[in-house]
């Protein structure tokens, strides 16, 4: 298999460096150029971006995860919203670079990576770098565990020298910490950009430069940052450097039109087994109630669907008439005997609603549920509304729960999560911390890094960021609150608050 690549990478160069003075080939048709540039880098942890919205912010470059390669397996995995992001990125004018998330043990795998990454962004004009991330490398399911510092670092210089005889200008991430002390940073500098990640309490341009002493072309000084046409944090950089133009894709065949992925924010697990509805329920094109979903059929009960994915967001996805669709986890079940009567009622879960009549949107952003609760497996979320969003509030419990008319659907959310519409708060705050945490006693790392905070929010001026920890470092989660996002965490003795989007689980 190793001799197998081999021969495919060599083939690859050898027909790189013959087409090099092509209009298709290695030779850059823009110059880079001085000067202080802000973007950001993005990958399917953002959703579907704005991208035309991203550059009237005032973005001046992007890099976009390409892929990665896992740990358990080594299989190459291309980033659900690659594509997406190079396509919509680049026709909104944004000079565009890329990263890729390498778990290679060996030089033949980093030079199998450089391939896989040129083939990819072929057909997209790539300006900024390709960049080299390797992460996690100390953690006990790595791959990578077992080399040294020396060994490591050939890895990376072997998929650098690939990038560049294939056309790209290569880059070396690292956090500051690892730069100094993981990596043989002397030997990757020399040749190739360095992208330094530190994330200090104010960030720029509150705080100029980062204090990384080694030579850097780029700094990550922010994964938290709010982006005019990114629904999620997003990491932030300043860039050393520019270029003259936008860089002509190196194959000019256009690539295919790809639209988002509909599942980018959702974990969903994989399963097969026939379903019908409760009652009735839509099967709609995303998961989502928003307006851009399309209702493309409703699934009566007594018909029949096949589930292929259930997500802990509340949402399946289905197989019907041959058309990939979703439905709310809650209106459908597995018993094709199912009886419509045995649905159960607000009622039977002793929530007692006063009558109301008013309109509210989330203060930041909150869960609208099937049932006034966040322990009752039959509560399914249907959507995540946003701050702007609006919703009928028809009535109000005594035990913090509001029922709402959302799209013509009867749901619930988190009384203290909402306001009126005018900006009044739901009910008299009192300044207290309303995030209630549901037991966990489970252990979790950062799927890349991730702020542990004082309190569970980004917005609060009370809130400070204690510690920044990245995917080669585990905590001990004790609490998750499912509605708002957060997680509680044990972390040298301190109770600190995490956004759960970014952690996974492990042993």
């Amino acid at each position: 298999m190793r001799y197998r690549y081999k021969r495919v990478f060599a083939v690859f160069l050898s027909c790189a460096m013959l087409f090099s003075l092509t209009a298709c080939g290695s030779q850059r048709q823009t110059k880079e150029i001085e000067g202080v540039f802000l973007g950001i880098d993005a990958a399917k942890y953002q959703g579907t971006i704005d991208w035309q919205a991203v550059a009237g912010a005032g973005m001046k470059f992007a890099m976009i995860r390409l892929g990665y390669r896992t740990d358990e397996g080594g299989v190459i995995v291309e980033d659900s919203n690659a594509r997406y992001n190079l396509q919509e990125g680049s026709r909104a004018g944004i000079p565009m670079g890329g990263y890729f998330f390498s778990s290679a043990i060996n030089k033949e795998e980093a030079e199998e990576e450089a391939v896989w990454v040129a083939e990819l962004v072929a057909k997209y004009p790539i300006t900024y770098p390709i960049v080299y991330d390797c992460e996690g490398f100390t953690q006990e399911n790595s791959r990578q565990k077992d080399l040294t510092k020396a060994q490591r670092t050939d890895i990376a210089l072997a998929f650098l020298k690939a990038i560049k005889k294939l056309g790209y200008t290569p880059m070396f991430y690292g956090s500051k910490s690892e730069l100094e002390n993981s990596w043989e940073t002397g030997r990757i500098e020399k040749h190739y950009k360095i992208w330094v990640a530190q994330y200090p309490d104010l960030p720029y341009p509150q705080t100029y430069a980062s204090s990384y002493q080694g030579k850097h072309q780029m700094w990550q000084f922010s994964q938290t940052a709010t982006v005019s046409g990114v629904s999620q944090p997003v990491d932030m950089n300043l860039a050393y450097f520019g270029y003259n133009g936008i860089e002509p894709a190196k194959d000019s065949e256009p690539p295919a039109e790809v639209g988002p992925d509909p599942e980018a924010l959702m974990a969903f697990t994989e399963t097969e087994e026939t379903v019908t509805a409760k009652e009735k329920t839509n099967l709609r094109s995303i998961p989502d109630q928003g307006e851009d979903s399309i209702v493309l059929y409703t699934l009566l009960n007594g018909e029949t669907a096949l589930r292929t994915a259930t997500s802990p967001s509340g949402w399946s996805r289905l197989l019907y008439n041959g058309t990939v669709c979703y439905a709310v986890t809650s209106y459908l079940t597995t018993d094709l005997d199912y009886d419509p009567s045995a649905l159960q009622q607000e009622g039977s879960l002793q929530t007692q609603f006063e009558a109301v009549d008013d309109t509210v949107t989330p203060k930041v952003e909150v869960n609208l549920r099937t049932l006034p609760s966040v322990e009752n497996p039959e509560s399914q979320i249907i959507v995540l509304l946003k701050h702007g969003e609006t919703v009928q509030r028809t009535g109000v419990s005594d035990n913090g729960w509001s029922r709402l008319l959302y799209n013509g659907t009867v749901c619930y959310a988190v009384t203290s999560y909402l306001e009126s519409s005018d900006g009044n708060a739901a009910k008299p705050d009192d300044g207290a911390i309303k995030t209630q945490f549901e037991d966990m006693d489970d252990y979790v790392s950062p799927k890349e890094k991730v702020n542990l905070r004082s309190i569970p929010s980004v917005d609060d001026p009370d809130c400070v960021v204690v510690a920044t920890i990245t995917s080669s470092e585990k905590v001990h989660r004790t609490g998750i609150n499912r509605d708002v996002g957060w997680s509680r965490v044990e972390y040298n003795g301190k109770t600190l608050y995490c956004i759960t989007q970014y952690l996974n689980e492990v042993k």
